[in-house]
């Protein structure tokens, strides 16, 4: 299993994926807000969402984790 974790702190302004779904490498699945930039976080590999983590309007640190891939 892989993790796709949060490049920076900020807030979940929008989660593009759900449990399930196929992901690329490459692919968007999260944006997040900071400092009234929007920051898309993507997977930095190809396969299936197990799990999201995080919910619109949270706060993440640099390093949490956000989607859990496999």
């Amino acid at each position: 299993m892989s993790e796709v974790l949060a490049s920076m702190a900020g807030n979940v302004w929008k989660v593009l994926v759900k449990a399930g779904d196929q992901v690329e490498e490459g692919q968007d699945v999260v944006i997040l807000e900071s400092m009234k930039m929007e920051i898309p976080i993507a997977a930095d590999f190809d396969g299936t969402v197990k799990e999201v983590k995080v919910n619109e309007g949270d706060f993440v640190n640099e390093g949490d984790i956000i989607v859990e891939v496999e």
